[in-house]
């Protein structure tokens, strides 16, 4: 792994087999946390998932393959490869311990769902590595295409991360909270942000710095009571909260409401201009949050982006 000036970096590796929960694919997992082909910190080969992780500017390499049905090799390179748990790694970041009985279940109700479920059998809930890097996610998504998002978020990126170049491959790691905190308003302006979401960001920065955002304590509570405490947060509405439990925390009895692009997409892929998204919804409890990820996946697959 080299940087981009060319330097090589300090590196040990460790590899291992972890077992999942069938059915799986790695393929769909990462093309659902990744949203868009152009993300530039989860990067996916059609083989092999990769991404950086740790101190952005001595990252660990992490890089996730699928040889067989019922495990994913894990191999992790850089000077802290040893602190990592590949289990606990891929459990979180491409949910390959999730059961999601009751989502099928829930799925069959709907003649059009159930397809794009059977179609993408396998597909599992992912995660961020981090509760800043949820927010960040939620908070440039905000009231804007996905899209147009993506090419923001891939400019904040860019600018404040450092390059690592991997083969053929180049892999930014995530900027942290201290780097956005510490950033010249004007400039995170010029490349996208609103001065709402800096403003947001800036506060949510403060937050994690000083411990008043904390995500071991977020986690330990029920996802009501975890809602209500990330709305008391400036810049997290109910909808930025609701993706930040959903993509930050995993909680899958959650459904991102008043959300334009999925709302357009569960008419597009149901065929019902008229259909309404609550009947759907109270059908997949307590796996709501599923219905996110197929809707995703249905809009790629509608644009070619994805073959099922």
């Amino acid at each position: 792994m080299r940087t981009s000036q060319g330097t090589p970096e300090p590196s040990s590796a460790r590899e291992a087999v972890v077992p999942v929960r069938t059915p799986y694919r790695l393929d769909l997992s990462a093309v659902v946390l990744r949203r868009l082909s152009s993300n530039v910190v989860d990067v996916f080969d059609g083989g092999v998932y990769r991404r950086l992780l740790g101190d952005p500017l001595q990252p660990t390499l992490l890089s996730v393959a699928q040889h067989a049905p019922d495990a994913v090799t894990v191999r992790f390179d850089g000077p802290a490869a040893d602190r990592y748990d590949a289990t606990a790694v891929v459990e979180r970041a491409l949910g390959t311990d999730v059961d999601l009985s009751a989502f099928y279940r829930g799925a069959q109700h709907f003649p059009w769902l159930e397809r794009i479920a059977e179609g993408a059998l396998g597909v599992k809930p992912p995660r961020y590595p981090s509760l800043w890097e949820a927010v960040v996610n939620a908070v440039v998504y905000q009231q804007v295409s996905i899209h147009a998002a993506g090419a923001i978020l891939r400019r904040v990126i860019e600018r404040y991360g450092v390059p690592r170049e991997i083969g053929d491959l180049r892999l930014y790691p995530f900027p942290a909270a201290r780097t956005l905190l510490d950033a010249d308003p004007p400039e995170l302006r010029d490349l996208g942000l609103s001065v709402n979401k800096i403003n947001s960001l800036k506060a949510v920065a403060a937050a994690i710095e000083d411990r008043s955002l904390d995500e071991e304590t977020l986690t330990l509570l029920e996802t009501p009571d975890l809602l209500a405490a990330l709305v008391e947060h400036k810049g997290i509405g109910p909808w930025t909260a609701a993706v930040i439990a959903l993509r930050g925390f995993g909680r899958l009895d959650v459904f991102p409401m008043n959300d334009s692009g999925a709302a357009a997409s569960l008419r597009k892929l149901s065929g019902d201009p008229t259909v309404q998204p609550e009947p759907v919804i109270a059908a997949l409890v307590p796996q709501q949050g599923m219905l996110y990820y197929h809707l995703l996946i249905g809009r790629l697959v509608e644009r070619g982006e994805v073959a099922l």
